[in-house]
């Protein structure tokens, strides 16, 4: 069908065509690195509407499904960045002891995974990025805003949290 002569298509209509593919890969990305389906399915809203929004750009964005997955990513930094800061005004961060690295060892991975939940935000956003999406410091940085130095000490934080929870979870089991 031709639109009017002078009438404008929506071109965040371009975005409806790849709905159907994206919806289930996107929400799969968001609720692997979340383990939560709530927050997988917030995210999952907040990523495509922010890509509608973006279709709507005098210059817009090729549509893939890897654009929207990384568009789903930022979502997710964003939605840790907010959780933690409610966090922070409610829980002081607790210090915890320096120990080896635990990426030296096999990890069981249902117990991995309950010990990320278990996480500072902050924490779990840095381990994610690195580790599961394999992006460098100085990307894991960029996506959370912090200096490479600052995410490489946020790091090394978020690696004692995990072995600490890791090794006392194990030892329940």
């Amino acid at each position: 069908m031709n639109d009017p002569p002078g009438v404008r298509p929506d071109p965040a209509m371009r975005l409806l065509g790849l709905y159907d593919e994206a919806l289930p890969r996107v929400y799969g990305y968001l609720l692997a690195r979340s383990g939560s389906a709530a927050v997988a399915e917030e995210v999952t809203a907040e990523a495509f509407l922010a890509a509608v929004a973006a279709c709507r750009k005098p210059d817009p964005p090729p549509l893939t499904v890897g654009w929207l997955i990384g568009v789903a990513r930022h979502k997710l930094v964003d939605h840790w960045r907010a959780v933690g800061r409610d966090r922070q005004r409610v829980e002081p961060l607790a210090d915890h002891d320096p120990g080896c690295d635990p990426w030296d060892v096999q990890l069981d991975i249902t117990v991995a995974h309950q010990v990320l939940a278990t996480l500072s935000y902050p924490h779990r956003a840095v381990l994610t990025l690195r580790y599961l999406d394999g992006l460098s410091v100085a990307e894991v940085g960029s996506c959370l805003d912090r200096t490479t130095h600052a995410t490489e000490a946020l790091l090394t934080r978020a690696k004692r949290a995990f072995r600490s929870a890791y090794e006392g979870k194990e030892g329940t089991r």
